[in-house]
């Protein structure tokens, strides 16, 4: 069952790892080198992950909405403290619910990107380690030729093929060298997803939300996910440890951005951005600009108190305040 429902993923990693693989080797990389290999899957992991920013955007959202409504789901925890009758719980229930269709938030969301990525991640899991198999029985698999399979059996990084696993290549001849790249490959792999969380949980979230509750299931995510991933990793080929690690750099630098341009309110990133923007003489994200420190004839003075937000200044009702020349002012 599990093997039927992977097969339509199995046949597009397998197409896409051969395409990416045949555009390599037509601009003059050589088609058995492992760095080549190496580079096609650092290619399709760029394609999947660009695929995913709709639900990257969803994601962050989402714990935005989750960080939003801490406050009030702290009151309505404390409200209903102690209260263990079933009545209780259900009215708790569906007043937290009510709160989640308020604020939009949706903690289902939150795991979309990750989700989304597992079928795919297993699919080409699958592929890597029937490469070896297929490439014995001189036969095909999926989209792959058997001359594909051949080429991408033979090649090595360092020693490792693509399809070695580090338990699988202990005590065997050469089985050092696979050793100590998959090692290599867990540390990058688990180091960049714990840095990922760490800065999550430092800089963007704010300080309410870092005494809630949901603190507590970020803790639990810092350290769970790195050790998963880092046990699961004895088992799984190089191809496999490079796709994921070439994954989780590209999260950081994707998480770096959005929480140095577009940082939760409230948040340290926020504070740090409006010492960045202060340095250049710009004003606060979302700040309302006085009467008073604005100049006149500026566009401060012609919002009349209007907010500053991302550079535009909008009246209170949120409407953007459309420029005007100086000819039409005066009229």
């Amino acid at each position: 069952m599990f093997d039927a429902i992977l097969a339509p993923f199995r046949w597009i990693m397998s197409w896409l790892l051969g395409a990416f693989h045949t555009v390599l080797d037509t601009i003059g990389l050589p088609a058995d080198s492992g760095w080549t290999w190496a580079l096609a899957i650092l290619l399709l992991v760029i394609l999947i992950r660009t695929l995913l920013i709709p639900l990257f955007v969803k994601q962050i959202n989402a714990q935005r909405a989750m960080q939003t409504m801490q406050p009030e789901l702290q009151k309505l925890q404390a409200k209903y403290k102690g209260k263990k009758d079933q009545l209780s719980r259900q009215a708790m229930a569906l007043e937290q619910q009510a709160l989640m269709r308020e604020h939009k938030a949706n903690p289902f969301a939150a795991c979309l990107p990750l989700l989304i990525q597992m079928p795919f991640f297993f699919a080409l899991y699958q592929v890597l380690v029937g490469a070896r198999g297929a490439a014995e029985r001189g036969e095909s698999m999926d989209a792959l030729s058997a001359a594909t399979i051949r080429s991408f059996e033979s090649s090595q990084i360092f020693g490792a093929r693509m399809s070695d696993t580090l338990m699988g290549s202990i005590g065997q001849p050469g089985g050092a060298a696979v050793v100590v790249v998959a090692i290599v490959l867990i540390l990058l792999m688990t180091g960049s997803m714990f840095f990922m969380q760490k800065m999550l949980m430092t800089k963007n979230m704010t300080q309410t939300a870092l005494e809630g509750p949901m603190m507590q299931t970020q803790q639990i995510m810092l350290y769970a996910m790195p050790l998963i991933f880092g046990i699961g990793g004895i088992n799984f080929p190089i191809g496999v440890l490079l796709y994921w690690t070439y994954s989780n750099f590209w999260a950081v630098g994707q998480q770096w951005w959005i929480i140095r341009h577009n940082p939760t309110p409230g948040s340290l990133a926020e504070q740090e951005l409006n010492e960045r923007r202060a340095a250049k003489g710009l004003p606060p994200v979302g700040k309302k600009v006085a009467s008073s420190e604005a100049k006149p004839g500026s566009a401060h003075t012609e919002a009349a108190q209007g907010a500053v937000v991302n550079g535009e200044v909008l009246r209170e009702g949120g409407q953007r305040v459309q420029p005007q020349r100086k000819n039409r002012r005066k009229k």
